[in-house]
């Protein structure tokens, strides 16, 4: 399966006690890798993680792979700002509805299931979304 990375996949599958760590630990054998993902995906991983050191390494080791450029979708970035002002998404959710657009045949790997289950790219079609169980 190839897929888009959101942040909270690529923590879990770094912190050994996240608590969605088993879940990426089990999807990192169902993909295809690298997992391409945005910038901003790579700064809030980075702050969550705190550590630039360890997405670096993700972008050596070829675990993620940078496949958007913000600068060159800023109008459709704005655009979907605009339509989802309401949920308040951040620059790295934007990124992601655009990659779905641009990349239709990958699957988004998110922790944020209440928000991925809303947005939708090209304005009507669901985006396909992979997300840890619901727990009891």
């Amino acid at each position: 399966m190839n897929a888009i990375a959101d942040t909270g996949f690529l923590v879990a599958l770094v912190r050994d006690y996240d608590q969605y760590h088993d879940w990426a630990d089990e999807i990192s054998e169902r993909i295809a890798w690298p997992v391409i993902t945005c910038e901003a995906v790579l700064a809030e991983t980075a702050f969550h993680l705190r550590s630039a050191l360890a997405v670096m390494e993700m972008l050596q080791e070829h675990v993620v792979s940078l496949a958007f450029d913000c600068d060159k979708h800023i109008d459709s970035l704005h655009q979907l700002a605009r339509r989802y002002a309401d949920r308040q998404p951040d620059l790295a959710d934007l990124c992601l509805i655009r990659m779905s657009e641009l990349y239709p045949r990958h699957t988004i790997l998110t922790t944020d299931e209440a928000d991925f289950r809303v947005f939708r790219r090209n304005k009507r079609e669901v985006i396909p979304i992979l997300c840890p169980p619901h727990r009891k």
